[in-house]
């Protein structure tokens, strides 16, 4: 179940317009040419990539000096409070002459996966997966708990990022090539508020269970 959420999860970024596909479709469209929805799609990936797997590593940090259920608490108070700023403080992305390398786009996705709390909402789900490997530890369960986090977050980074960048590129291609963003003033879906009520949801979901 939670591997199923770790690619649901990057399914669900790739296909949120903030978190990069039209920044995609925008260059793409500035340029002219396709070209420039593919040279962009790199490292917008990059980007998410990295700023999901700082709030692993931190995590695995934490959890070597912390209990899992200590932890769990603290992510659940960050989800709730990312959460409802994220619903206070809702704005779309805007878009205006864009002259972008690719290190600016990496930091500029980045910056936008850390402000929607990317990696805070896999955490969950990856401290769950650790379970297991906590257990077994037995009588070492402190050393366990140190070393068992980072390689399972690893894994699920990588499966994560995965989807993220297919559904990233499909869309981008899809929207770019097929629809035109003449569909979002048509057919706008407010995923930016779906993502912030899940975080809330998700903390309090921690909190009584």
């Amino acid at each position: 179940m939670e591997w199923n959420a770790v690619l649901f999860l990057g399914a669900y970024h790739g296909i949120n317009p903030g978190m990069g596909w039209l920044f995609a479709v925008a260059l793409g469209m500035q340029q002219g040419s396709s070209r420039g929805v593919w040279r962009a799609v790199p490292p917008i990936a990059l980007g998410h990539m990295a700023a999901v797997g700082v709030v692993l590593l931190v995590a695995g940090f934490a959890q070597a000096v912390m209990p899992v259920s200590t932890l769990k608490l603290v992510v659940a108070c960050l989800l709730l409070a990312f959460g409802l700023f994220r619903l206070w403080r809702h704005r779309h992305p805007r878009f205006g002459g864009m002259q972008v390398s690719f290190r600016d786009l990496t930091v500029w996705s980045f910056l936008m996966a850390s402000a929607h709390g990317a990696g805070l909402m896999l955490l969950p789900f990856v401290m769950d997966m650790s379970q297991p490997v906590l257990a077994a530890g037995g009588s070492h369960m402190h050393h366990t708990s140190a070393a068992s986090l980072p390689w399972v977050g690893a894994l699920a980074l990588c499966l994560h990022t995965l989807a993220y960048l297919l559904v990233l590129a499909s869309a981008a291609w899809i929207v770019y090539q097929k629809l035109g963003l003449a569909l979002l003033r048509k057919a706008w879906v407010n995923l930016d508020l779906i993502w912030s009520g899940a975080l809330v949801a998700t903390g309090f979901f921690i909190l009584c269970f």
